[in-house]
Formats: structure tokens, C-alpha cells, sequence
């Protein structure tokens, strides 16, 4: 009997943090704290499944028009996050990764990102990509730009795909939205064209091991045929 196919790369839009707080009658930003960890959670679980590429929908180009106090609270979370889970990654083999604009973050945050990115570089096992003040969009302008600056005349998918935040990363599999609604939110427009998609009503501080696992056994069982 054939072992069940495991996604090779997991995108995963992180929704529901602020329903979840108000829910348990908490202010929005304690649904982000419960949000980076089950981060951690799925992190774990997909490590043990083999899986080799996640990427977690951390924050959108369109979040920095949120409330200026809840944005303050998400940059000081990213900070406290990456360097509390830093020697987590090192130990576990985890590279970290970052797609986005990363220009647009404070210094401070930036130098964490480029520590996490440097001092993981080498890991073997999962890479955890973070997609940091990132649109699909403004993704995909950025490389037209870039190979519009390099005189490229003639565009392969192959050189586009080099010129993107997520170069390097294969294509997701599967995409999973928690939160209840049904879009992907600017999220991955190019690389999700295949990938197939699963929406859960679960607020993302409420998203279990158990779920993730009941995702991919559904996964397992749906028929890929990239067009064919």
C-alpha cells in the first residue's frame, strides 16, 4: 500500500486572530500572541510529516492601515516572536525565510529578520517562509520592475520567478485559510494557480494539530491534474 502524498510547501493565511480576542473578551492584539503560537504548533507538526516548505501569511501590505497602537503591538509580537523562536529553529534544523518589504519595517526589526535569516541559512530540514509586509501585487510589480531595470526583453517564467520575495520556494500544494472566509486576500497570486485550497470557520489561535492532520488526509485523497 502506498503511503499517503505529502505536500511538498504549505501557505497558510493566519485569519481570525481579533475574532478569536473578542470572543474571549481579550483585546484584539492577545489573539495575535495566541496566533504565534499555534505559528509554532503547525510548525512542529508539519516538520514531523516531512513536510518542506511552509509559508505563513504574517502580515499584508494592506495591515499597516490597521490601528497605529495594534500595529506598534504586531511589530514588537514579530520581534519578541523571532527572537524567542530563533534557538527553537537553530535546534530543530528550521531555516527561516522572509517575502516581502522588508525595507518598509523599523531597523531594530529588520536586523532580527536578517539574524534569523543569516543563522538558519544552512538548515536542512523545513523552511519556514514569513510573508512580512507582503502583497501579491506589489510582489509581482517589484520583479516586473527589476527585470525592467536589467533591459530584460523577453521574459521567461523561469526569470520572473527568480525576481520574486518567494524565490527559491516551490509552488504551495495547498493553501489553507482559517477564519471562515473564503479568498486569498492578495495572498500568492502567482504560485497558488495549482495549489489546491481548503477554507476552515476555525479562528487561527483555535487551529489544532488535529485539524492540520484532517487537512492533509483530504488532501491525500483529492486527484492533482495541473490542467491535464
Amino acid at each position: 500500500m502506498s503511503k499517503a502524498p505529502i505536500p511538498q510547501c504549505i501557505g497558510i493565511i493566519m485569519d481570525g486572530n481579533r475574532r478569536f480576542a473578542k470572543e474571549e473578551n481579550k483585546d484584539p492584539w492577545e489573539g495575535h500572541r495566541a496566533g504565534a503560537e499555534t505559528l509554532k504548533t503547525v510548525v512542529s507538526a508539519a516538520q514531523e510529516k516531512g513536510i518542506r516548505h511552509l509559508i505563513f501569511y504574517t502580515l499584508s501590505t494592506e495591515n499597516w492601515k490597521r490601528d497605529p497602537k495594534e500595529v506598534e503591538f504586531l511589530l514588537a509580537l514579530l520581534k519578541e516572536f523571532f527572537t524567542a523562536y530563533l534557538p527553537e529553529a537553530i535546534e530543530k534544523g528550521t531555516r527561516i525565510r522572509i517575502a516581502g518589504q522588508k525595507e518598509r519595517f523599523p531597523e531594530d526589526v529588520q536586523a532580527v529578520f536578517s539574524d534569523a535569516e543569516e543563522r538558519t541559512k544552512n538548515a536542512a530540514s523545513l523552511t519556514v517562509w514569513f510573508a512580512l509586509s507582503y502583497g501579491g501585487r506589489a510582489e509581482i510589480l517589484q520583479a516586473v520592475n527589476a527585470l525592467v531595470r536589467a533591459g530584460v526583453e523577453e521574459v521567461s517564467e523561469e526569470m520572473f520567478e527568480a525576481r520574486l520575495w518567494t524565490a527559491g520556494m516551490p509552488d504551495p500544494d495547498l493553501i489553507i485559510r482559517t477564519g471562515g472566509e473564503i479568498r486569498l486576500s492578495n495572498f500568492l497570486p502567482w504560485q497558488s494557480v495549482y495549489s489546491e485550497l481548503f477554507f476552515t470557520d476555525t479562528y487561527w489561535p483555535a487551529f489544532t494539530k488535529d485539524e492540520f492532520h484532517s487537512i492533509l488526509e483530504a488532501y491525500a485523497s483529492r486527484a492533482r491534474r495541473f490542467g491535464r
